[in-house]
């Protein structure tokens, strides 16, 4: 699972195989932390600080992480728009194996939200309340274009979420843990153990999973942030992950300009990533869809998105 200098953004689109049974609807009643608690980090968290930050400026420094994609030179035609969400939205870059999550491009079927989707922001222990409070606004302001770009409810509340986004540190292993087993019930210990042995190379990760066992629409979702990043590089895993539990679940290295792409040039959701968003949430696709069915129908809408 490493990836270049030793660190890689993963998102990972988990369905029923995490699941030990269906899982019943749940209304959560904690948070990974009080409102009001902040802690001191321990010397292994202070240190992860150090070692993200350098992983930062080495990015900056190359010229990744680009917050807008303007300058970027590349027009997407239909045909390429077309060719990249198929990649992205209709195969999974994980699987499940019996020894943990293996990197194995394995066709899959359209997966994504037929109900609303309602996030809830929560962080560890350790987090800042200015850090709580900017990056709770940013995630707000991220939902509202989601939504406005998918044409599909996205908001930030506190009623009934079934999206979590946990911003979270090494000190907070335990809970976390605990909050996924409480939101997501009968969650499989594959789940738990991967969050609780995540390598330093792992940024982020993402689970989505459906309402019950068998289904491809997702019921609930749980992105995981580090809160050892810097600024620039935890929002751009807010982006990423945020919009891969959506549905967008792949990464592709041919898909540029994009943040679907394990080169990390782009940390900020393009244009092209709003126009993936578009053709996923067309009612002209239907959840359940594999390739072979859908490109069809992808390829009209990519004209009509690209021509």
């Amino acid at each position: 699972m490493i990836f270049g200098r030793a660190y890689q953004r993963v998102g990972v689109g988990l369905v029923a195989t995490l699941l030990a049974s269906c899982a019943p609807s749940y209304s959560p009643t904690s948070q990974v932390a009080p409102v009001e608690a902040v802690q001191q980090p321990s010397a292994k968290s202070v240190e992860l600080s150090a070692y993200y930050a350098a992983i930062q400026n080495d990015m900056r420094m190359r010229g990744l992480l680009l917050q807008d994609d303007f300058n970027a030179n590349t027009s997407v035609s239909p045909r390429i728009l077309a060719r990249n969400f198929e990649e992205i939205a209709l195969f999974d870059e994980y699987r499940a194996a019996p020894t943990g999550f293996v990197h194995r491009r394995t066709p899959s079927q359209l997966r994504r939200w037929d109900k609303p989707v309602r996030m809830a922001i929560e962080f560890g222990s350790s987090v800042p309340m200015d850090v709580r409070q900017a990056d709770s606004q940013f995630l707000t302001n991220y939902a509202q274009r989601l939504s406005q770009v998918a044409d599909h409810p996205i908001s930030v509340t506190a009623t009934q979420p079934n999206y979590l986004v946990l911003i979270v540190g090494e000190d907070d292993k335990a809970a976390v843990s605990d909050r996924v087993r409480e939101f997501v019930p009968n969650v499989s210990p594959l789940a738990i153990d991967a969050l609780e042995n995540l390598p330093r190379s792992m940024l982020c990760l993402v689970y989505a999973f459906p309402d019950a066992a068998g289904e491809l629409a997702y019921g609930k979702a749980v992105a995981v942030i580090r809160a050892e990043h810097p600024t620039l590089l935890r929002r751009s895993c807010i982006h990423e992950e945020v919009a891969q539990g959506l549905g967008l679940a792949n990464d592709s290295p041919r898909a540029r300009p994009s943040i679907f792409n394990d080169d990390e040039e782009f940390g900020f959701l393009t244009r092209q990533d709003e126009m993936l968003l578009q053709i996923l949430y067309d009612r002209r696709l239907s959840v359940g869809m594999n390739a072979d069915q859908a490109r069809p129908i992808v390829q009209t809408i990519a004209s009509e998105l690209a021509g």
